[in-house]
């Protein structure tokens, strides 16, 4: 199956996620197991037994050393004050077999299942030292119960001292066996610490590394799929600026590539409409152009004709004036009416000349029919829609489908649409804007509104932009809104400027409807 881009995208940046994410986890327990050892190894574990551990072990021989000091004591009185200060050893000596014994319970609740084994074996030995030591603590009082008498009794001394002399030995040599084997777990502990950070950091290492290669193999993919797109974005510039001979010619079966396609059949499309449209607007040139020559030669053939009939009737009344007429000679007489003759030739020649000017610029009478102005104006505005959008001018349609038809010449009237859709689009060259086109019955008439949002008429040239000749725009001829008010004037409609100073102007065409108000014609036939 054939993944989209955006789909292979998406997975190759997924797969970098899913690495960095197996980085962030390892990290993340690489981390907690790092603080598991602390806690292991810190003030709450390892670390305080030992110390509660050696603080013991001097204890016994202290507590040994001061009875042997009471039983070589002579004087009772002495004997018994020492001996109610040895008592205070034995409590401190069970507050910290205690305290060593909290420890090692408590490391055993948060140890990892490695240690409990040996955690579990000293919490054992720590309870047998407490218990050997309570016995041993029995002796001690009965030594100083035989001490605390006037008289020591050496027979009932002797036998409980060697009992207490061999339990505190043997105090003593567990506490000593024990604070070693707690050392050597540390530093056992220090070393397996040591060795899984030196790994965890190689592994870490490693891993950004293989999250960088497959990050830049992702970035890498990515670039390259998206490659043409670079290629897309230089062709639309190419068309923006009116290039439409530059093919893509991408290779492929993705989307990039399809749209690349399908680019190239727009360019060539565009191409040929582009030649056609140009084609139109040279014929539509050429069609301004003789209708202002053929205003211009209505108004010359006008200033002409009057005086040609007056020249025209002169000389006829100099011929008829011959016959009274006196010359020296024939021949003179003969010049003077080849003159005439002549003359009279020319006017009649320039006469015809001026009648075909006018007939020229004469605008033909409109074969009125009833018309439907919705679908005239839905052809005129397909005819233009691709120069609209060249010009970046959108054009809303707000066409009313229950307009009634309008009386009117339909090739006249598409000439006063067009020539209004031109007029709306040069306005807004600059960048570009909107054409709302409208239709709708009012009273008695179709009404037709053209709004634009181009840089407007100012309010005081409105009735001037239906005057020949004049016009707002640079190199304009001023012919085509006055032809249009000629032509509307001739359906018997009307048309109105509404320019406002700020920007934006609205055309008013009004026509008369072609059938009684009430009868709509069917669109749907």
């Amino acid at each position: 199956m054939r993944l989209s881009l955006a789909t292979r995208i998406f997975l190759g940046y997924a797969l970098v996620l899913v690495t960095f994410g197996a980085v962030s986890v390892f990290s993340v327990a690489e981390m907690h197991q790092s603080q598991r050892e602390m806690r292991l190894l810190g003030a709450e574990g390892y670390l305080r037994l030992v110390k509660d551990i050696s603080a013991l072990e001097g204890l016994p021989d202290n507590e040994q050393h001061e009875l042997e000091r009471i039983k070589s004591e002579q004087n009772p009185e002495t004997r018994r004050a020492l001996i109610q200060l040895v008592r205070l050893f034995p409590e401190r000596n069970n507050e910290q077999l205690a305290e060593a014994g909290k420890t090692a319970r408590a490391m055993l609740l948060s140890a990892p299942s490695t240690e409990r084994r040996f955690i579990q074996e000293v919490t054992t030995r720590s309870d047998a030292l407490a218990l050997r030591y309570r016995e041993t603590e029995q002796l001690a009082r009965q030594v100083c119960d035989v001490l605390a008498r006037d008289v020591v009794d050496t027979k009932a001394l002797e036998p409980r001292w060697e009992a207490y002399q061999e339990h505190i030995e043997k105090v003593s040599r567990e506490l000593r066996q024990l604070r070693p084997a707690l050392e050597e777990r540390v530093r056992y502990r220090i070393q397996q610490a040591e060795a899984r950070e030196r790994w965890g950091g190689l592994a870490i290492l490693g891993l950004s590394f293989i999250a960088i290669v497959v990050g830049l193999l992702a970035t890498a993919i990515s670039a390259r799929i998206l490659r043409p797109v670079r290629t897309l974005v230089e062709g639309a510039s190419r068309i923006g600026q009116g290039d439409y001979s530059s093919q893509l010619n991408l290779r492929g079966d993705d989307e990039i590539s399809m749209l690349a396609h399908e680019f190239d059949a727009m360019a060539r499309s565009l191409r040929d409409r582009e030649a056609q449209l140009k084609e139109k607007q040279e014929a539509l040139l050429r069609a301004e152009q003789l209708a202002a020559v053929g205003r211009i030669s209505a108004q010359v053939a006008h200033e002409v004709r009057n005086p040609l009939s007056s020249i025209g009737l002169n000389v006829e009344l100099l011929q008829e004036s011959f016959g009274l007429a006196h010359f020296p000679n024939e021949a003179v007489a003969a010049e003077a009416r080849d003159v005439l003759g002549s003359v009279l030739r020319e006017v009649d020649r320039l006469t015809e000349v001026t009648d075909q000017y006018l007939r020229m610029a004469r605008l033909p009478k409109p074969a009125l029919a009833p018309e439907d102005v919705n679908a005239v104006l839905a052809s005129v505005l397909d005819f233009s829609r691709e120069e609209l959008e060249r010009a970046s001018v959108q054009v809303q349609r707000e066409l009313d489908p229950l307009t009634p038809l309008a009386m009117g010449d339909e090739g006249q009237l598409r000439q006063v649409f067009l020539n209004l859709v031109r007029n709306s689009k040069e306005a807004m060259a600059r960048g570009g804007g909107t054409l709302k086109v409208c239709s709708r019955a009012v009273n008695g008439s179709v009404e037709v509104i053209f709004t634009d949002t181009g840089s407007g008429i100012p309010r005081e040239l409105k009735e001037q932009v239906f005057e020949p000749f004049f016009s707002t725009k640079e190199g304009g001829t001023g012919l085509g809104l006055a032809l249009s008010r000629q032509i509307l004037q001739a359906h018997g409609g009307t048309i109105a400027c509404d320019a406002v100073d700020s920007g934006g102007t609205t055309f008013v065409i009004r026509l008369p409807r072609a059938s009684p108000p009430g009868l709509i014609r069917d669109r749907t036939t």
